[in-house]
């Protein structure tokens, strides 16, 4: 995924025009970024997953709204109470995992 790409469009996404956040958003993108492999799993022998244009246009959406979840949740007093599920990351992650399986069993049965 392009860093600078993620971070513009959660910049965007966020309505944020100071640059005053900044590294705490490549922080928050990091962390997202980590969560979401780790949730749908990432094989070195089939990385090439990643790299389908479907694939990486749904990652950047889990990115972006799993990194607001934590720049939403980034203080904890607060009188709206929050969610720790983020119901759109968990649907994407759900799909991805659904197609990596899928295109694991693809590559075995290719070799």
């Amino acid at each position: 995924m392009k860093d600078d790409e993620v971070f513009d469009k959660l910049k965007l996404s966020l309505r944020l025009d100071s640059n005053e956040d900044d590294n705490l958003l490549r922080l928050y993108i990091d962390t997202a970024e980590g969560f979401i492999y780790g949730a749908i799993g990432r094989d070195e022998d089939y990385k090439s997953f990643f790299e389908i244009e479907e694939v990486k246009r749904m990652l950047t959406t889990a990115v972006i709204a799993q990194a607001t979840g934590y720049y939403n949740a980034r203080t904890s007093i607060s009188n709206i109470p929050m969610s720790p599920v983020n119901l759109a990351v968990n649907s994407i992650i759900g799909q991805l995992r659904y197609r990596y399986d899928s295109f694991m069993e693809e590559q075995a049965n290719e070799n």
